[in-house]
């Protein structure tokens, strides 16, 4: 069990080592909104997509599905990622690792912060975090892997 939280935390850091913009203006946001909508809709996927930079929300959308339920769950979990620049699936797992919930380490409201899979940092190549993508619906685990997935897409249509 151990070496599973492990090996989960390695891949998350590798993705986001891996998983960097060149840039994120309102186009990026819709560009990559689009693939994920697209993504979840292809799998059927009861899911909300959630693009935000510096806080300022520029893309949202709810399938079928979904309901008000899961944009508290985009809020709280956004809010991990804005506090600490590291997915949310991370700072959950890592405080898991050391023995320790996320809410016992950090002693923040779980009314505003979910540490949780699904909110990713959106960072920039020479700038840093700006900004969140998010995914409600799925598992945590799930929520976390379809915006890797998204991410990858954008980066690999990027390079053609």
């Amino acid at each position: 069990m151990e070496s599973d939280l492990r090996a989960l935390i390695d891949e998350i850091e590798d993705q986001e080592r891996r998983l960097r913009l060149p840039g994120f203006d309102n186009d990026d946001a819709w560009q990559i909104g689009i693939i994920l909508v697209e993504l979840a809709a292809s799998r059927r996927a009861p899911v909300t997509v959630d693009l935000r930079r510096n806080g300022q929300q520029l893309f949202h959308y709810a399938l079928p599905g979904t309901n008000a339920d899961n944009d508290a769950w985009i809020r709280r979990k956004a809010a991990v990622v804005d506090r600490f620049g590291l997915s949310s699936l991370l700072v959950g797992r890592q405080a898991l690792a050391d023995g320790v919930t996320f809410e016992e380490r950090f002693r923040l409201d779980p009314a505003d912060y979910a540490a949780h899979g699904g909110s990713f940092p959106v960072h920039v190549h020479g700038v840093g975090v700006v900004g969140t993508v998010t995914v409600s619906g799925l598992p945590e685990v799930d929520d976390h892997m379809m915006v890797v997935a998204g991410l990858e897409q954008y980066l690999e249509d990027l390079s053609k």
